[in-house]
């Protein structure tokens, strides 16, 4: 039997070694100005500092969304509306007001670690880059870059300042310059997700009696999917996971294609919308385990 184990064969636990007296002795010896409770309450500030500014950016990310949403919602509407460079307006009416909610961010992310804060605002920035890439593909008719997209959020303002001293003349204006940075995976989950609504697009279209938008579709589509492929699984994981998504998108639009080349001329233009949706349905319902 070891010195360390008791008459029952039981370890003893290590307070047990020290007096009861002693015990409270340290306890009272801990003053709330000492050094180490100094550094605990400083540590202590620290964090519910961090934490709430991830709440801010949380709230921040949520209103991005919102109104990226609301950006894409107005954008269906340039096929069927008389004037679509009134839509296109109104949805860069609705970009900059996205654009000033992330100018907030980069301001609360000014001088800290961005990937620390990331997954507070990945969504809101993930939303904002399908919404900005939709109305570029409406303008265009191809995909904008990531280098375009962060162009578009670097910010500058002027900070007046009032000072006393009566020399100072000409310096009260001071230029500050804020910048947030899409990463590249934000910007293919936001490509990703704006395969949706290309479908959602090419259907519409077809119901407005467009025949020719759903081919451009198609391979435009095609080209998205071609690309994804190349990273596959060697990317993100979220990555792979839009995969299956970008892929059904793809099949609903291939679909509509074929029934326009094969059965366009015997369906009315006013019954195409009604046929697409039904074999939509059907794919769906195919995919599913």
């Amino acid at each position: 039997m070891s010195g360390k184990e008791g008459s029952g064969g039981f370890r003893k636990r290590k307070h047990d070694y020290f007096p009861r007296g002693q015990k409270r002795e340290e306890k009272e010896n801990v003053t709330p100005s000492s050094a180490l409770m100094t550094s605990f309450k400083s540590f202590q500030l620290e964090l519910d500092t961090r934490h709430d500014k991830y709440e801010r950016l949380v709230k921040l990310s949520r209103d991005i969304t919102i109104e990226s949403k609301r950006t894409i919602f107005l954008l269906h509407r340039f096929i069927s509306a008389p004037n679509g460079e009134e839509i296109l307006n109104e949805s860069e009416v609705k970009l900059d007001a996205v654009r000033r909610k992330i100018k907030q961010v980069a301001q609360e992310l000014i001088g800290e670690d961005v990937y620390q804060f990331h997954r507070a605002i990945s969504p809101g920035l993930q939303e904002y880059v399908e919404a900005v890439s939709f109305q570029y593909f409406i303008k265009t008719r191809s995909l904008i870059s990531v280098e375009e997209i962060n162009k578009q959020l670097i910010f500058t303002a002027e900070d007046r300042e009032e000072t006393t001293n009566t020399t100072s003349s000409s310096h009260d204006k001071q230029p500050h310059t804020w910048s947030l940075k899409i990463t590249p995976v934000d910007y293919l989950l936001g490509v990703a997700d704006l395969t949706g609504e290309l479908m959602r697009l090419c259907i519409s279209s077809v119901g407005n009696g467009d025949i020719d938008t759903p081919f451009e579709l198609s391979q435009f589509l095609r080209q998205i999917y071609d690309g994804f492929t190349f990273i596959g699984n060697t990317g993100p994981y979220e990555v792979s996971k839009k995969l299956y998504t970008l892929k059904q998108s793809l099949a609903k639009v291939e679909n509509a294609c074929y029934t326009l080349k094969v059965r366009g001329s015997e369906i009315p233009k006013h019954m195409l919308a009604d046929v697409f949706s039904t074999k939509t349905e059907l794919i769906d319902d195919d995919s599913l385990p």
